[in-house]
């Protein structure tokens, strides 16, 4: 228990020192921008395209497809185990710059779906690798600029995402 409150202790430093610092007005904006990216309609548009140009048998749309048959319950499993409270329920006096879709913060499906999506794509089209993987990291700065998640709940969301989309493409393609 004592690594996680220092962890913690960690993680509410560093995201004080973000929202105190000059450029976290300017930032927010665009993070509401970036954000909104990652909130599940482009992977849809993308599923579906991939669909309509390939069909169903594309080994890209089932590898999106099995990440995110697997993804999404492990989020909600983590999220609902852990229960870490949000920033604006961490520290006294914050309040986050959008509402949250749900109560806790770890990890942060946002980052998990963008870094997944990310790998997946990237491993169909490499010449999306550089731009996607900066995509999915401006949405995982994006949410703790926006107050709904700490530097960790980012990172483990990352990690999650990159693991499932491996193992999915490992399922699918190799």
């Amino acid at each position: 228990m004592k690594f996680i409150h220092t962890v913690h202790d960690y993680d509410v430093k560093l995201f004080v020192n973000l929202i105190n610092s000059k450029s976290y007005h300017a930032l927010s904006k665009l993070a509401r921008f970036i954000s909104r990216t990652g909130d599940g309609h482009l992977y849809l548009l993308l599923m579906w395209s991939i669909y309509m140009t390939e069909g169903a048998s594309s080994p890209f749309l089932n590898a999106l497809l099995l990440a995110f048959c697997i993804e999404r319950p492990l989020y909600f499993l983590l999220k609902n185990s852990f229960k870490r409270n949000r920033p604006q329920h961490s520290i006294k006096g914050y309040k986050s710059l959008v509402t949250p879709s749900d109560q806790f913060s770890f990890p942060s499906g946002h980052t998990s779906a963008a870094f997944m999506v990310a790998n997946i794509a990237s491993f169909f089209i490499p010449a999306l690798f550089f731009p996607l993987f900066i995509w999915a990291l401006c949405v995982a700065i994006s949410r703790v600029v926006l107050g709904v998640h700490f530097p960790t709940d980012t990172l483990i969301g990352m990690l999650l995402g990159i693991s499932v989309s491996i193992y999915s493409l490992t399922k699918v393609v190799i």
